[in-house]
Parts: C-alpha cells; structure tokens; sequence
C-alpha cells in the first residue's frame, strides 16, 4: 500500500536549482535525507525528464525538527499536515516540498507510517541508492522501490510516462 497523496494548492515547479538548494540547506543542519517521487526517478535516470511540481524528500523521523526549521528559515511554511504519514511545507515563491518521516532499524531498512493501521510502507536498505541531478550525487530510492511505491492509486499521465522510463532502462515489470 502506498503512502497517501494529495496536494494542497497549484505550485510553480520546482526547479532543478531549487532541489539542489533545499538538499544543501538539508545538508548543512544536518539532515540525513532521500529522494523519491519525479525527481528521485530523474536522479535514477540521470537527466530531468519532465516538469516537477514537488520535490518528495524522506527524512528520519527523529531529525524532523531540524529539517522543519531549516526550511523554514529559507521561507517555507507547513501547508498540509497528515503525520505521521506526511506533511508539506510550501514557499512563497510556489515549489511545495512532500515531506515523509520515516523510521530507520539498525540495520539500514525503515518503515513508514501509512493511512492503513498496521501496515507501514517498508524500505529495505537496499532501496536506498544513489542517482544524479545536472552534476550532483545525491541519494535516491531504488527504480524497484520507485515502482512499488507507484502502486495502490490511479496513476496520473506523468506517473504512467515515469513508470515506462524506469521499465526501459532498468528492465522492471512497472506495470500500474
């Protein structure tokens, strides 16, 4: 079951600059974050494929507060509240950040709370890789991963077109 969706307004896209400048915002207070979603699936391909209106970030739970006050330094307030499944934070200027807690075991793998009581969306260690945005390295979830967290709703246009990107150049059934 994948985690639940939905969006707060219509935002201006969020840029490949724009990524990158949140990541190292991130980076600098000490976040230990992931990518997923469009531009985790760009990372794995390695190029910007298409218009990204979010930007999905995973965190560790236990770093939220550092995460929250770093983008809220740089402009960006909390717009949707659906913890402990997922918040968004959005900025003045439009991009929206899809902010995901996640739970992290000893041994690399991490869960995430779902709408579903129970049933968390589990992470295996593996799925956490690394992919590209223009020059930078930054950390991803697996094409696998990619493709299960794809499923369980009514993909939009853009999810379709992700899916067959990922189906081509990694070989993957990611069939919605």
């Amino acid at each position: 079951m994948r985690p639940a969706r939905g969006r707060t307004t219509v935002a201006r896209m969020m840029s490949r600059d724009a990524v990158l400048s949140v990541l190292t915002l991130l980076r600098e207070a000490g976040a230990d974050v992931v990518i997923a979603g469009g531009w985790g699936i760009d990372a794995l391909l390695g190029e910007e494929t298409r218009e990204h209106r979010d930007l999905d970030i995973l965190h560790r739970r236990e770093q939220e507060g550092a995460v929250v006050a770093a983008l809220e330094a740089a402009g960006y307030t909390e717009t949707l509240d659906r913890r402990p499944v997922r918040f968004v934070l959005s900025h003045p200027a439009g991009p929206e950040i899809d902010l995901h807690p996640l739970v992290f075991a000893a041994d690399g793998s991490a869960v995430q709370s779902s709408l579903d009581p129970g049933e968390p969306f589990r992470y295996p260690a593996s799925c956490f890789v690394t992919g590209t945005i223009g020059a930078t390295t930054v950390r991803c979830i697996s094409a696998e991963q990619q493709a299960l967290f794809h499923q369980g709703y009514e993909p939009a246009e853009r999810d379709v077109a992700d899916m067959r990107r990922l189906s081509e150049r990694f070989g993957l059934d990611t069939s919605l």
